[in-house]
């Protein structure tokens, strides 16, 4: 997994149940947990971390499938992003299914986990709109067989973090039964890092829309006066129609909450955005405008 040799880690434990693999952070505190080891790979290769040692998640059934609850799906963190990308989860939350397709190459969707994408919290994490803008909830395992949960959204803003001996062990996604959409814009042609993506999702029951932007800050924002603007135009009770002028205002006014402008001047004037910012915003308010669209169709 490495053209040179990092140093070797000191122990490696494989649990085969979610509270062993609590058990063993909680003996071994400087011990990493890995699953599928993409992001932990890189930084250890590229001589950013070197683990005392890991304890594999591999091993543990129980977080690598899903089930139903309560009318929600209960989704096990070591759920791959092929796994997810797959049809039958795509009937079941479509907008993550479509970022887990979107993840990378195929074997970075192979070995890659839902977990990994959320622990990791790396701001180009596909997931990680997708599940802000659902309002997902983290099932977080603990020492003795305590469970605690936590907004994802929490966790990836640092209100939250976990604690020692903790693992992520499941993401409660309420099932909305309605369309949702993901988009992201890469630097090239083909699967790659996002510049910027979009989770929208409509939620009926609520006559509301949801929408997360990725990618462009540390954390999913959540433009929240655009979603309450846009969800009072569509007429919930005719097909979810909107007239197409809301749709491009809509993206304006995700791409202006997400990328403001700059600060005034003393003199009241206000400087303008650089070139590239500019072209952030207008993809963001692309994607948005897009995403709602093809949610409403």
């Amino acid at each position: 997994m490495s053209t040179h040799a990092p140093q070797a880690a000191q122990a490696v434990t494989l649990p085969t149940t979610l509270d062993e693999a609590v058990a063993a952070l909680t003996a071994m505190p400087a011990a990493v947990p890995v699953a599928g080891g993409t992001d932990l790979m890189a930084a250890v290769n590229s001589g950013q971390l070197r683990p005392a040692a890991l304890v594999g998640l591999g091993r543990i059934s129980e977080i690598r499938g899903w089930q139903y609850l309560d009318g929600h799906a209960l989704l096990g963190a070591g759920l791959t992003h092929a796994r997810m990308g797959r049809p039958d989860f795509a009937a079941l939350i479509p907008a993550l299914a479509a970022s887990a397709r979107a993840a990378g190459p195929p074997h970075i969707r192979n070995a890659g986990t839902l977990g990994g994408n959320i622990a990791s919290a790396a701001p180009t994490g596909d997931a990680l709109p997708v599940l802000a803008a659902l309002e997902a909830t983290l099932v977080v395992a603990g020492p003795d067989g305590g469970r605690r949960e936590v907004p994802v959204s929490h966790l990836l803003a640092g209100m939250d973090l976990l604690r020692p001996g903790e693992l992520i062990g499941y993401v409660r996604v309420p099932l909305l039964h309605a369309p949702q959409v993901f988009l992201k814009a890469t630097g090239r042609t083909g699967p790659g890092r996002a510049v910027a993506s979009v989770a929208l999702v409509l939620d009926p029951a609520r006559r509301g829309v949801r929408c997360a932007v990725g990618a462009i800050a540390p954390m999913p924002l959540r433009p929240l006066e655009a979603e309450q603007w846009v969800a009072q135009l569509i007429d919930w009770d005719n097909n979810r129609a909107i007239v197409p002028e809301a749709l491009t205002a809509f993206g304006e006014y995700v791409a202006a909450a997400c990328i403001p402008d700059a600060a005034p001047e003393e003199d009241g004037t206000v400087p303008p955005l650089p070139p590239a910012v500019l072209h952030l915003r207008r993809t963001v308010a692309a994607l948005a405008r897009r995403a709602l669209g093809r949610a409403l169709s």
